[in-house]
């Protein structure tokens, strides 16, 4: 299967400044783009690339003043497949675990495992550990939160949301980490493109999609506490800790963002870049 997918961001800059973007698709996916995937400025702009330290591509963008506009557009190669699920798979104890693994088992930024780790061993301690104990906090987390993009705030931690009980998805994403790293599974924040290929479609905007990645026996296994349900088409931007590790944009001067447009379709013919 092949998808076609990218966005189209634009700032008003009110002075020359540094951008920093995360929003290329991620090292491990690269060898699956069939066209490329490159950061293109609508107004001359040095650009440039480095990776930070959870591996993921940053780029880095010199914006004049006054308006620019920052663009994408690729076709990727996908298996078509679901997310891959393993009941059988086992919690590593913490003394066996790869030292990769080892900082997504801390309190975070958005993550406050301090706060909230009675709270996850009495709803969870009696459950399975492994994949049915990640999969517990994903139907919690899922049920807990009511979805709507009215809702969002990017200030917003896993324990307000918890009490909150409303969201977007990295609320939701947040509070199932959160929970995850406080029975001792490692967990990771996750954002990418995640397009309406093998569901009911809809007409909401699209937009970038997040969900997060627990270490469980076998490796790094996907969830998504928003859909609790296997997905196809899932393309990984970047990952971390939680949101603030892989925030999409970051302006260093006072900017305002006049546009946000982002495409993740199936390719059944000529692709087109539309405002979704």
């Amino acid at each position: 299967m092949k998808i076609h997918a990218g966005y189209q961001i634009a700032f008003d800059c009110l002075q020359p400044m540094p951008i920093l973007l995360k929003l290329s698709v991620h090292p491990d996916r690269r060898g699956d783009l069939l066209s490329p995937d490159e950061v293109r400025a609508s107004v001359p702009a040095p650009i440039s690339q480095l990776t930070d330290e959870f591996g993921n591509l940053v780029t880095r963008v010199s914006a004049p003043a006054g308006q620019i506009v920052l663009s994408s557009r690729f076709i990727i190669e996908d298996s078509g497949e679901p997310d891959r699920q393993n009941w059988d798979a086992r919690q590593i104890p913490v003394e066996d675990l790869p030292a990769e693994a080892i900082p997504f088992l801390l309190a975070s930024r958005y993550c406050e495992t301090d706060l909230m780790s009675n709270l996850a061993w009495s709803l969870f301690g009696a459950t399975k550990p492994g994949w049915q104990r990640v999969q517990a906090i994903v139907d919690y987390a899922h049920q807990r939160i009511q979805f709507g993009y009215r809702h969002a705030r990017p200030t917003r931690t896993a324990l307000e949301g918890h009490q909150e009980q409303v969201g977007v998805c990295r609320d939701y994403a947040h509070l199932a980490v959160t929970l995850c790293r406080a029975m001792n599974i490692p967990a990771r924040y996750c954002n990418g493109y995640l397009g309406d290929i093998g569901v009911p479609y809809s007409d909401a905007p699209m937009d970038f999609s997040a969900w997060f990645e627990v270490y469980l026996e076998g490796g790094w296994h996907t969830f998504d506490a928003r859909h609790n349900a296997p997905r196809i088409g899932r393309i990984v931007i970047a990952r971390g800790r939680d949101a603030a590790d892989v925030a999409m944009t970051h302006t260093f001067g006072q900017a305002w963002l006049t546009e946000f447009k982002v495409i993740t379709d199936e390719v059944t013919d000529a692709p087109q870049m539309v405002a979704a």
